[in-house]
């Protein structure tokens, strides 16, 4: 098979059908990545973030995987934009601001449970840098030295960062639970409900397919 980065060397060579294979693979990881944060202008960073691969080949670190390498962009198109957003108010500062903070209106992922949806309420509470942190952990498998390079972080620092976002991610969760079965599922295994949400969310198809 391909490879993603053989695509991507065959897109920058002009081969617009690679580039939409490239795509089509990784649609649905950039889409989770920004919707929950962006809303309606997820499809836009989605553009943004495969055309920066296009112009970004002195970034590459050869030793990194191409998954590491397209989040390290999607991450970088996001922070960029919210700052963007922020820029006739006040610095927005993806360690200490969140998506709420940011000002930026993002609809929720469709999904059917309300004890879900009270995830991604919580999530969008949560400093940037954690949300996309745990994000990133959860529900696309980053780990160790890949989500590090990713965020741009010490290896030794990953760990910390996951357990303050997930310290606060159950304080979130428990003033945001209105019922007691609510509560009652924010104390339970968070990995689980992780898996659970990302399983039912409903994913639209690439634009342009």
């Amino acid at each position: 098979m391909v490879t993603d980065f053989e695509l991507l060397e065959a897109w920058r060579g002009g081969d617009a059908k690679a580039g939409s294979q490239l795509l089509r693979r990784h649609f649905d990881s950039l889409y989770r990545f920004f919707a929950n944060k962006l809303g309606e202008e997820a499809q836009d960073l989605i553009q943004r973030t495969m055309l920066a691969l296009v112009r970004s080949r002195d970034r590459f670190r050869g030793e990194a995987s191409f998954r590491t390498y397209l989040f390290a962009i999607a991450r970088n198109e996001l922070y960029g934009h919210l700052r963007r957003l922020r820029r006739e108010r006040a610095l927005f500062d993806p360690a200490e601001h969140s998506i709420h903070d940011a000002g930026a209106s993002p609809s929720q992922l469709e999904v059917k449970r309300r004890e879900n949806k009270l995830l991604f309420e919580a999530l969008s509470r949560l400093p940037l840098d954690l949300q996309v942190a745990l994000e990133l952990f959860y529900w696309e498998g980053l780990e160790g030295q890949e989500l590090a390079d990713v965020l741009e972080i010490p290896l030794g620092t990953v760990k910390s960062r996951l357990r303050r976002g997930k310290e606060l991610l159950k304080k979130h969760l428990e003033r945001l639970a209105k019922t007691g079965a609510e509560l009652e599922k924010t104390r339970g295994d968070l990995e689980q409900w992780a898996r659970e949400v990302k399983a039912e969310i409903e994913l639209p198809e690439p634009a342009g397919d």
